[in-house]
């Protein structure tokens, strides 16, 4: 809903009731995970997709319907019906969307969530989409504090707990519950989508494939900070993707500064009085990723400094340097490209080579 969030915003704030289609569940190789959005408006129009342009005509017709009947409905697409064929879904895989009305009746919190969203501040919200209980039923819940109800308090205290979790490591999906919150896998299925900050991009260096880094993780979705101790360099003119700049001593900074397990940290500086204190610092964080820019003789020479600093083997087998996938890249707009295929390869467990050499489903679980 995210990437829609713009457009209903403004339609819920006019008092109009839109359509709203969520995928809540993919198999095989579907085109778009849970989560992703289309949203039609009560005037036709239409913003989003919900798997690339393959079933998008027949999905805009069940918004459009949802609008005038008031009532939510889950419609699976895939290769294995008659009529996913018909309205184009020939990728492979098979997809569940959720379609529902959105408006200030149907969604009385629905501006709560926006504001949370919009605010970062974490928030998920669990509908009930199949099993006993209301088709469409809705609890948002926020870190501290939970609003409306699913089938009841033994359910909702459920979900709250798992939703909290999923929260925390921004997943969204299915679970399924008995119909008070049994946790075995029954008929009650219930879609949580989160909505947790942007991971964050952390990378150490002001220099020119520091400024291309900077531009590919924002393109990719991450809340990009630029960190270097020198002021002549670290500016916001010469980063103007970065969410921020900031000038420190990096691992001054870092040891300042909140990582969890999305946060990914490129070292560029590729300079042993900046990037040993600072990976010292880092390779001792839940930080995701972490990479070094520098030669392969670098990275020895770099890893025995940190030896010598006590870092263990466990930890320094942490640290993928040289930094990014063999691409062959030359520029600082190659490498960062190298860097974001690294990054996207570790969140799904892609192997990196051609699809041409590879057989078997192309879009993996993470």
């Amino acid at each position: 809903m995210r990437e829609v969030l713009t457009e209903i915003t403004d339609w819920y704030a006019a008092g109009e009731t839109f359509g709203l289609v969520t995928v809540i569940d993919t198999f095989r190789s579907a085109p778009r995970p849970p989560g992703a959005a289309m949203a039609v408006s009560a005037k036709g129009e239409a913003v989003g997709s919900v798997s690339g342009g393959c079933v998008e005509g027949a999905v805009y017709e069940l918004a459009r319907a949802a609008i005038e009947s008031g009532e939510p409905l889950v419609q699976r697409y895939g290769v294995s019906d008659d009529d996913a064929f018909e309205v184009g879904l020939t990728c492979g895989g098979i997809i569940d969307v959720l379609v529902e009305p959105v408006g200030p009746d149907s969604y009385p919190r629905f501006a709560e969530v926006a504001a949370s969203i919009e605010a970062r501040e974490p928030v998920a919200v669990a509908t009930v989409v199949s099993g006993p209980g209301r088709l469409g039923a809705r609890r948002v819940i926020w870190p501290d504090r939970a609003a409306g109800t699913l089938a009841g308090n033994r359910l909702d205290a459920a979900v709250d707990d798992d939703a909290r979790g999923m929260l925390a490591q921004g997943l969204t999906g299915v679970r399924r519950y008995g119909a008070q919150g049994e946790r075995r896998l029954d008929d009650l299925g219930v879609f949580v989508q989160s909505f947790a900050p942007p991971p964050r991009l952390l990378v150490f260096g002001a220099i020119d494939f520091a400024a291309a880094v900077a531009r590919v993780g924002k393109f990719l979705g991450y809340r990009v900070t630029v960190c270097d101790a020198r002021p002549v360099f670290a500016t916001a003119k010469r980063f103007p993707d970065a969410d921020e700049v900031v000038v420190k001593w990096p691992h001054v900074f870092l040891a300042e500064t909140a990582v969890d397990e999305r946060t990914a940290i490129c070292v560029l500086t590729h300079d042993p009085k900046f990037d040993v204190p600072l990976l010292e610092v880092a390779l001792r964080t839940p930080a995701g990723y972490i990479g070094a820019m520098g030669s392969r003789r670098t990275h020895d020479e770099r890893a025995a400094r940190l030896r010598e600093a006590g870092l263990t083997e466990e930890e320094l087998a942490r640290l993928r340097s040289p930094i990014g996938l063999d691409l062959g890249a030359r520029t600082p707009e190659e490498t960062a490209v190298s860097i974001a295929a690294e990054l996207i390869q570790l969140r799904w467990g892609g192997s990196g080579r051609p699809l041409a050499h590879t057989t078997g489903r192309i879009h993996g679980e993470p």
